[in-house]
Protein backbone atom coordinates (compact mmCIF):
# COMPACT_ATOMS: atom_id res chain seq x y z
CA UNK A 1 0.00 0.00 0.00
CA UNK A 2 1.49 3.62 -0.64
CA UNK A 3 2.05 5.53 1.82
CA UNK A 4 -0.70 8.40 1.26
CA UNK A 5 -2.85 5.99 1.37
CA UNK A 6 -1.51 4.95 4.94
CA UNK A 7 -0.95 8.15 5.98
CA UNK A 8 -4.77 9.03 5.25
CA UNK A 9 -6.39 5.76 7.51
CA UNK A 10 -4.22 6.55 10.34
CA UNK A 11 -5.68 10.79 9.91
CA UNK A 12 -9.40 8.54 9.50
CA UNK A 13 -8.16 6.72 12.59
CA UNK A 14 -7.12 9.43 14.66
CA UNK A 15 -9.99 11.17 14.06
CA UNK A 16 -11.81 12.40 17.76
CA UNK A 17 -14.82 10.55 19.20
CA UNK A 18 -18.14 12.79 18.03
CA UNK A 19 -21.39 12.72 16.73
CA UNK A 20 -19.49 11.18 13.03
CA UNK A 21 -18.37 8.06 12.60
CA UNK A 22 -15.42 7.67 10.34
CA UNK A 23 -13.89 4.77 8.47
CA UNK A 24 -12.06 3.77 5.46
CA UNK A 25 -11.78 1.44 2.80
CA UNK A 26 -8.75 -0.74 0.99
CA UNK A 27 -9.45 -1.50 -2.37
CA UNK A 28 -7.94 -3.68 -4.74
CA UNK A 29 -7.95 -2.94 -8.47
CA UNK A 30 -11.01 -2.00 -9.69
CA UNK A 31 -12.08 -2.97 -12.89
CA UNK A 32 -12.91 -0.40 -15.51
CA UNK A 33 -12.05 2.36 -13.60
CA UNK A 34 -9.89 4.96 -14.98
CA UNK A 35 -6.53 3.75 -12.86
CA UNK A 36 -7.31 -0.46 -13.86
CA UNK A 37 -4.96 -2.17 -16.53
CA UNK A 38 -7.96 -3.30 -18.23
CA UNK A 39 -9.10 -0.09 -20.04
CA UNK A 40 -5.76 0.16 -21.35
CA UNK A 41 -5.38 -3.29 -22.23
CA UNK A 42 -8.46 -2.72 -24.30
CA UNK A 43 -6.72 0.06 -26.41
CA UNK A 44 -3.34 -1.38 -27.29
CA UNK A 45 -5.30 -4.57 -28.34
CA UNK A 46 -7.44 -2.55 -30.35
CA UNK A 47 -4.44 -0.26 -31.93
CA UNK A 48 -2.88 -3.66 -32.73
CA UNK A 49 -0.28 -4.05 -29.66
CA UNK A 50 1.90 -4.40 -28.15
CA UNK A 51 -0.05 -4.98 -25.18
CA UNK A 52 2.44 -3.93 -22.11
CA UNK A 53 2.56 -6.17 -19.13
CA UNK A 54 5.35 -4.63 -15.92
CA UNK A 55 6.51 -7.71 -15.07
CA UNK A 56 5.64 -11.64 -16.02
CA UNK A 57 4.79 -12.59 -11.87
CA UNK A 58 2.95 -9.38 -11.65
CA UNK A 59 -0.17 -10.00 -9.59
CA UNK A 60 -3.29 -7.75 -8.01
CA UNK A 61 -5.87 -7.73 -6.53
CA UNK A 62 -9.70 -7.46 -8.53
CA UNK A 63 -12.72 -5.84 -8.01
CA UNK A 64 -16.30 -5.09 -9.29
CA UNK A 65 -17.09 -1.35 -9.43
CA UNK A 66 -20.77 -3.14 -7.53
CA UNK A 67 -18.13 -4.61 -5.03
CA UNK A 68 -16.91 -1.43 -4.24
CA UNK A 69 -19.60 0.39 -4.01
CA UNK A 70 -20.88 -2.29 -1.79
CA UNK A 71 -17.69 -1.98 0.30
CA UNK A 72 -18.66 1.25 0.78
CA UNK A 73 -21.77 1.41 1.55
CA UNK A 74 -21.54 -1.96 3.96
CA UNK A 75 -18.30 0.19 5.90
CA UNK A 76 -20.78 2.94 6.35
CA UNK A 77 -23.30 0.86 7.84
CA UNK A 78 -20.66 -1.19 10.58
CA UNK A 79 -21.48 -0.09 14.20
CA UNK A 80 -17.85 0.42 15.08
CA UNK A 81 -14.76 2.85 13.49
CA UNK A 82 -11.60 1.32 11.47
CA UNK A 83 -10.78 0.14 7.96
CA UNK A 84 -12.29 -2.32 6.34
CA UNK A 85 -11.70 -4.56 3.24
CA UNK A 86 -13.17 -6.68 0.63
CA UNK A 87 -12.54 -10.45 0.55
CA UNK A 88 -11.07 -10.50 -3.16
CA UNK A 89 -9.84 -13.81 -2.99
CA UNK A 90 -6.38 -14.73 -4.81
CA UNK A 91 -4.35 -12.27 -6.62
CA UNK A 92 -4.59 -12.12 -10.11
CA UNK A 93 -1.54 -12.79 -12.56
CA UNK A 94 -1.46 -9.68 -15.19
CA UNK A 95 0.27 -11.72 -17.76
CA UNK A 96 -2.70 -14.57 -17.60
CA UNK A 97 -5.33 -11.46 -18.12
CA UNK A 98 -3.42 -10.08 -20.71
CA UNK A 99 -3.55 -13.27 -22.47
CA UNK A 100 -6.96 -14.10 -21.91
CA UNK A 101 -8.15 -10.30 -22.89
CA UNK A 102 -5.81 -10.84 -26.29
CA UNK A 103 -7.88 -14.43 -26.48
CA UNK A 104 -5.89 -15.78 -29.09
CA UNK A 105 -4.61 -13.28 -31.99
CA UNK A 106 -1.54 -12.28 -33.09
CA UNK A 107 -0.90 -9.13 -29.98
CA UNK A 108 2.64 -9.11 -29.00
CA UNK A 109 2.74 -8.64 -25.25
CA UNK A 110 5.61 -5.94 -23.79
CA UNK A 111 7.71 -6.52 -20.67
CA UNK A 112 8.01 -3.10 -19.44
CA UNK A 113 9.77 -3.82 -15.97
CA UNK A 114 8.05 -2.63 -12.38
CA UNK A 115 7.85 1.38 -12.21
CA UNK A 116 9.60 2.64 -9.11
CA UNK A 117 8.27 1.59 -5.89
CA UNK A 118 5.77 -0.66 -7.55
CA UNK A 119 5.71 -4.46 -6.11
CA UNK A 120 5.45 -7.30 -7.72
CA UNK A 121 2.60 -9.02 -5.58
CA UNK A 122 -0.18 -6.62 -4.46
CA UNK A 123 -0.26 -6.74 -0.77
CA UNK A 124 -3.83 -5.93 1.37
CA UNK A 125 -2.30 -5.96 5.03
CA UNK A 126 0.97 -4.74 6.10
CA UNK A 127 3.05 -6.53 8.05
CA UNK A 128 1.31 -7.59 11.12
CA UNK A 129 -2.18 -6.53 10.68
CA UNK A 130 -4.82 -8.98 10.62
CA UNK A 131 -8.64 -9.45 9.20
CA UNK A 132 -10.62 -9.65 11.23
CA UNK A 133 -14.44 -11.09 11.01
CA UNK A 134 -17.42 -8.64 10.56
CA UNK A 135 -21.24 -8.67 10.19
CA UNK A 136 -20.79 -8.92 6.03
CA UNK A 137 -19.30 -12.71 5.70
CA UNK A 138 -16.87 -10.96 2.56
CA UNK A 139 -15.80 -7.57 4.74
CA UNK A 140 -13.00 -8.06 7.18
CA UNK A 141 -11.81 -5.20 9.70
CA UNK A 142 -8.16 -4.45 9.57
CA UNK A 143 -6.72 -4.60 12.89
CA UNK A 144 -3.36 -2.86 12.58
CA UNK A 145 -0.02 -5.13 13.99
CA UNK A 146 2.00 -3.85 16.96
CA UNK A 147 4.52 -2.05 14.78
CA UNK A 148 1.80 0.92 12.75
CA UNK A 149 0.21 1.75 16.04
CA UNK A 150 -0.65 0.94 19.68
CA UNK A 151 -4.26 1.28 20.17
CA UNK A 152 -6.51 1.10 17.16
CA UNK A 153 -9.77 3.19 17.97
CA UNK A 154 -11.11 6.52 15.96
CA UNK A 155 -13.05 7.36 19.31
CA UNK A 156 -16.33 6.37 18.79
CA UNK A 157 -18.56 4.58 21.71
CA UNK A 158 -18.76 1.47 19.46
CA UNK A 159 -14.99 1.49 18.63
CA UNK A 160 -13.16 -1.55 19.59
CA UNK A 161 -9.09 -1.05 21.06
CA UNK A 162 -6.98 -3.65 20.30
Amino acid sequence: MGLTKRAAERIVAAMPAGPTRFVSVRFGNVLGSSGSVVPLFKQQIASGGPVTVTHPEARRYFMSVGEAVDLILQAIAMRQCGTFVLEMGEPVSILDLARKMIAGRPIPIEIIGLRPGEKLVEELFAEGEDALPTEHERVKAIRPGMRTTRRWSCGCASSRSW
